[in-house]
């Protein structure tokens, strides 16, 4: 921000002090609280458009007198991680781009984003590939499904020194490839694992070709992995048969389809990892997210009023940034409720596959204990 009110005050703003200006620093700029976003480029308007609920999602820049330097100033409070775009309009028209002067980019299916750090956030070592952690393989299986009456297929992780002779835990997750592409699953999986914070496991990697539909609470998606999937792989594979060695987790839409699976099945799945479940509920009249939540509110509104005991133990994550914070916080209580060992995190992030990989280590290592764990904590 001193740096702006520098240029902003100097008499004349030629491009070579622009130049020099934007040689010289980082963007955008995280000083303390706030961050300011720069964009410099002929324009009648620039925007930014993030992702954090309750904040207007298009913040207008200031254009610098004399320039074609534009700025935004926004608190950015410390730990945080947004994820956003730039829109540019210029001659009647709109274009959304990711921020030309920041290198820090996230994917996810739709593209990609731009990436700013507030001050405190650090980025995790387990989630880079470690040179002395012996990789994991993935193994590919097609599985003639007569619940849906069609071929699926499924990845299966095998953990590095996979041996038949050993038993292994079983975690089923939901949205499995884009897991894998967007949450490094596989890197994170061979680090907590070749640091002993989590014993080797078997990971089946399921993906949807209707997820809204399958993962919405469904009981033929349920009967699927329960009477299906599971057997198959235990058929296949020396895992642990018991509650104790199985766990399944999702996130969003997918940690909806986990929890309902596991509460359709109490005390087959031991473990749940639910990442920015979308819990949505009602208490009076109707909910205003659209008919795809439909069968989601029925079933959450089921859940609260007779939530059995699903699970031995329950892992919930969700960022304060995102609309769904008040659904998540609001089904804590009630997951205590029923005798379910349970932690819960939040982070200053948003409904994002970053933010799902950030909180795999604490959920992970917290619902499947490797020797370091078991040891210190």
């Amino acid at each position: 921000m001193l740096a702006i009110q520098e240029l902003e005050r100097a008499p004349q703003l030629s491009p070579a002090a622009v130049d020099a200006f934007l040689s010289s620093h980082q963007f955008p700029l995280v000083e303390g609280p706030t961050v300011t976003f720069v964009f410099r480029g002929e324009a009648d308007a620039v925007y930014l458009q993030h992702w954090i609920y309750g904040l207007e999602s298009a913040q207008a820049f200031a254009r610098i007198p004399r320039s074609d330097l534009w700025f935004l100033v926004m608190d950015l409070p410390e730990g945080s991680r947004v994820e956003y775009k730039l829109v540019v309009e210029a001659r009647g028209q709109k274009q959304m781009v990711s921020d030309p002067l920041n290198p820090h980019h996230a994917r996810d299916p739709y593209g990609a984003n731009s990436v700013v750090h507030g001050a405190g956030y650090e980025r995790a070592d387990w989630v880079d590939v470690d040179p002395e952690a012996r990789p994991g393989t993935i193994e590919e299986h097609r599985l003639l499904s007569e619940t849906f009456g069609e071929v699926r297929p499924i990845k299966v992780y095998l953990p590095a020194r996979f041996r038949e002779t050993r038993r292994y835990p079983l975690l089923v997750v939901h949205d499995g490839e884009d897991y894998l592409r967007f949450s490094v699953l596989q890197t994170v999986l061979d680090n907590l694992i070749h640091r002993l914070e989590i014993p080797p496991m078997v990971v089946a990697l399921t993906q949807s070709p209707n997820r809204l539909q399958e993962y919405a609470a469904d009981e033929t998606h349920s009967r699927f992995l329960v009477e299906e999937l599971v057997p198959l792989l235990e058929d296949r594979y020396p895992l642990l048969s018991t509650p104790a060695g199985r766990g399944i987790m999702g996130a969003s839409f997918g940690a909806v389809a986990s929890l309902f699976t596991a509460w359709k099945n109490p005390g087959f799945f031991g473990s749940l990892l639910l990442q920015s479940g979308s819990f949505a509920f009602t208490d009076i009249g109707d909910h205003d997210r659209g008919p795809l939540f439909d069968p989601i509110v029925d079933f959450v509104n089921d859940f609260r009023a007779a939530p059995g005991k699903p699970a031995d133990q329950v892992f919930v994550s969700c960022g304060t940034y995102e609309s769904l914070i008040y659904y998540n916080r609001s089904m804590l209580p009630l997951l205590q409720s029923t005798g379910m060992a349970v932690r819960y995190a939040e982070a200053r992030d948003g409904h994002n596959w970053e933010n799902w990989r950030d909180r795999l280590r604490e959920g992970l290592s917290w619902l499947f204990p490797g020797p370091v764990w078991l040891v210190y904590e």
